[in-house]
């Protein structure tokens, strides 16, 4: 191996990052971008009242399939159940830019969902699997990254397809980019031969899934399709209410549950998981009836109906953020919540306000307000919850609320569709009192249908335009309570001291990607982000060389931690792992070799006792200082963790972009 394989082999590495943020970037999008198109499809499909289907199917079917993906891809190996995900997502989209209805969209959606939630959750457990532990956290941060511009973009996007093409290309759109990434992925992506087996608990999954459709079905036809007294919908509150009774049992005795009840216990998981739920609820609710505000109430197009959103998501990106940086500066977290879930109840006032005639600067202060107080809270809660959890608990309580924010976007959805469906229905009806509609236009059609408004004179129009609005201004208000209730919670909200290992969340998980990661992964994750914090490499062996009583550059400290980890290794091969030239690295090995720590045989760098005694001297110190990062949770009292951090303190030193920083 010479300096080409060894920039080879890091290219690769690079092709399939690409790769997979391109899958995540997908399954990121399509939670929001098709927020704008939701107007045109219903123009064109009718259905108002089906339109909160499209987005809640897509969240059900990720937020239920997450766990299944991720046991399934420790289990049978990552690299095939990704481009499975990959084939499922592609033929969902595809079936969606191809539906002939609106029953058939959401069915496709749903498939597409199921898809969408393996590629963000295998996505991120496969940087695990190619990238160093020290570089590790600089990779997670552009996963964080690509979930913020999808969160900023989609509305954007959306509104760009439907004006320029058509909104079917919301969809089609997917498959280019799928088709590019799974071809990268099954030619350049190794998959890791460890697999780790699980119980799956296909029945609380199943469970719960169940429990939270009949819900969200309920709240749906409620007072729309059916009254709010007819056997179907009470049958369905009644059948959720057992489907959540059965789940309670079959979590109790499964091996692995999906959200373990025993979570409920930890006051400060219960506190996270209601203002995570209320957090989901908030959002994508809002997300999606904006949409119908700006293009149906003020008429815009829908690519300035995914600018006139720019102010909510770039408030909801910036603030979590901001709220992260000063919380892992101050380690003080229960402030933000408290003011974030105040702003949140102000800005749906705001909200409730919005009329045909609401300036463009009006409008986006309301939406920032909202937004700025989404984002306060959505850092927060994760960085809580794994703060107050024991390592036992650590993953279970992670993905639990991400998985109740999911289910509260699909919920919030649910209820902003009813409430507007229920009261469009009377605003209309009172707003054609005294009025002569033109020949062929169905009364009916004007709450199915928005486009019929084109079809109506002026002063008619102008009626049912105020119907819309009103509705819109409804569903606002009474998602008002909803927030309030959720600001007096947040008073409840203990502080913890912060672990050092919990200063900080990632992003992507802060703005509601899905997780679904062992106890011991998730610790790894976390320091994984806090080496991203390491001093540079230069600074850093300098450290441990002097900790170790050893009088060497750091380049020979460098070589040596290679070396001793390799046992024999040629002098090429060492310099195709540092992605340079033997002649610019030989002094370092040189320094190693007059010390007695490294022998040279030939081309071969062999360790010697000394050498291996001091390599292991540099690894212990390296893991007390790991160690003090996981203050809290007792690493000797866990193998698992005495395990990951020996391997840590090996594979967080030696990594090959180190020694190009530490040429003179």
């Amino acid at each position: 191996m010479g300096r080409h394989d060894g920039r080879t082999a890091r290219g690769r590495v690079w092709i399939v990052i690409l790769a997979l943020m391109l899958g995540t970037l997908l399954g990121a999008l399509d939670q929001t971008i098709v927020s704008t198109a939701l107007p045109t499809i219903v123009s064109e499909f009718g259905g108002l009242n089906h339109l909160a289907w499209v987005v809640t199917a897509y969240l059900l079917a990720s937020t239920a399939s997450t766990p299944l993906w991720g046991k399934l891809g420790d289990q049978y190996g990552r690299k095939p159940l990704y481009l499975t995900a990959i084939v499922v997502f592609l033929i969902g989209s595809a079936l969606c830019g191809a539906a002939w209805d609106m029953p058939s969209l959401i069915v496709f959606r749903a498939l597409q969902g199921l898809g969408g939630g393996g590629l963000i959750v295998l996505g991120m457990a496969i940087v695990a699997d190619v990238v160093p532990p020290r570089e590790r956290g600089t990779y997670q941060g552009f996963f964080g990254a690509v979930f913020g511009l999808a969160s900023v973009a989609g509305p954007l996007l959306g509104g760009f397809f439907v004006e320029n093409l058509t909104w079917r290309w919301v969809f089609y759109v997917n498959l280019p980019i799928g088709a590019f990434t799974f071809v990268l992925v099954l030619m350049v992506l190794h998959g890791k031969r460890d697999r780790t087996r699980h119980r799956i608990d296909y029945a609380g999954t199943a469970a719960i899934a169940a429990a939270a459709v009949c819900l969200v079905l309920g709240t749906t036809w409620g007072g729309t399709e059916y009254s709010w007294g007819s056997p179907v919908i009470i049958g369905l509150f009644a059948a959720a209410v057992a489907l959540l009774v059965l789940w309670w049992f079959i979590e109790r005795r499964a091996a692995e549950p999906v959200l373990p009840p025993h979570l409920f216990r930890n006051p400060v998981f219960t506190v996270s998981g209601f203002l995570a739920f209320v957090i989901g609820f908030a959002l994508f609710g809002s997300v999606t009836y904006l949409a119908v505000y700006f293009q149906v109430v003020k008429g815009v197009s829908p690519t300035l109906s995914g600018l006139s959103l720019l102010p909510l998501m770039a408030g909801v990106l910036a603030t979590s953020i901001l709220s992260g940086l000063l919380i892992t500066r101050t380690g003080r977290y229960r402030v933000f919540p408290i003011v974030g879930t105040g702003l949140m109840t102000v800005g749906l006032f705001l909200c409730s306000r919005l009329t045909p005639s609401t300036s463009v600067l009006e409008q986006s202060v309301y939406l920032a307000v909202l937004g700025v107080g989404l984002g306060c809270v959505m850092q927060v809660l994760i960085i809580a919850v794994q703060n107050s959890s024991p390592y036992e608990d650590l993953g279970a309580a992670t993905s639990g609320n991400t998985f109740l924010r999911s289910i509260g976007g699909s919920f919030g959805v649910a209820v902003f569709g009813t409430v507007f469906s229920n009261q469009l229905a009377s605003n209309v009806a009172r707003a054609l009192q005294g009025i002569q509609l033109p020949a062929g236009v169905d009364p009916a059609e004007l709450q199915q249908n928005s486009s019929v408004l084109r079809r109506l004179p002026p002063q008619e129009s102008a009626a049912i335009l105020g119907a819309y609005a009103d509705a819109i201004q409804t569903v606002f208000l009474y998602a008002v309570p909803v927030t309030a209730l959720a600001f007096v919670a947040s008073w409840f909200l203990k502080e913890v001291p912060l672990k050092t290992a919990t200063r900080e969340a990632g992003i992507g998980e802060s703005l509601g990607a899905p997780t679904e990661r062992s106890s011991r992964a998730e610790l790894e994750t976390c320091l994984a982000r806090l080496l991203r914090r390491d001093p540079t490499a230069r600074v850093l062996y300098g450290q441990l060389a002097a900790r170790a009583g050893l009088d060497l550059p750091a380049g020979s400290i460098w070589a040596l931690c290679r070396i001793a980890q390799a046992g024999v290794i040629t002098g090429r091969d060492l310099a195709g792992q540092a992605e340079t030239t033997r002649e610019k690295g030989r002094h370092y090995v040189d320094e190693l070799v007059a010390e007695g720590l490294v022998n040279r045989d030939g081309e071969a760098l062999v360790i010697t006792n000394t050498g291996r005694a001091y390599a292991e001297r540099i690894w212990q110190t390296r893991r007390r200082a790991l160690d003090h990062l996981l203050d809290g949770w007792n690493p000797t009292h866990h193998p698992e963790l005495t395990t990951l951090l020996d391997q840590m303190s090996r594979d967080s030193l030696g990594t090959p972009k180190d020694l190009t920083t530490l040429s003179p």
